[in-house]
């Protein structure tokens, strides 16, 4: 176990999220799962709403590691991440950081699949 619990190790997407983001890779242009990733995260961080509790699953085999994920920006991430999860806790019951994160992630990429590009 790690003493830091707000962290976030591995980043392991859903089928579903896979399948979403392959469409928005053929319809940006931007081929890469950590940039598209981290859009979809900004966006959802950017909303003041808590994200709809669900069970995501990790069902794909796209996969990527918290430094590829964040890359030199990591540090910053982390602590608006650690900020929302702050503030956002209370509304959340019992959620991990990672899952935290992981629903965020999902709102994110949900609102970009679903936006006009």
């Amino acid at each position: 176990m790690h003493s830091h619990h707000n962290t976030v190790e591995i980043i392991k997407l859903s089928e579903k999220q896979k399948q979403q983001l392959i469409r928005l890779k053929t319809k940006t242009g931007i081929d890469n799962w950590n940039v598209l990733c981290r859009w979809a995260l900004c966006m959802s961080l950017a909303e003041d709403s808590v994200p709809p509790m669900e069970d995501i699953p990790s069902d794909s085999n796209v996969e990527m590691s918290w430094k590829v994920f964040a890359g030199e920006y990591a540090d910053v991430y982390l602590a608006v991440l650690r900020q929302a999860y702050e503030k956002q806790k209370a509304h959340l019951d019992d959620v991990l950081f990672s899952e935290f994160f992981k629903l965020h992630l999902n709102r994110g990429i949900s609102f970009i699949s679903n936006s006009k590009l």
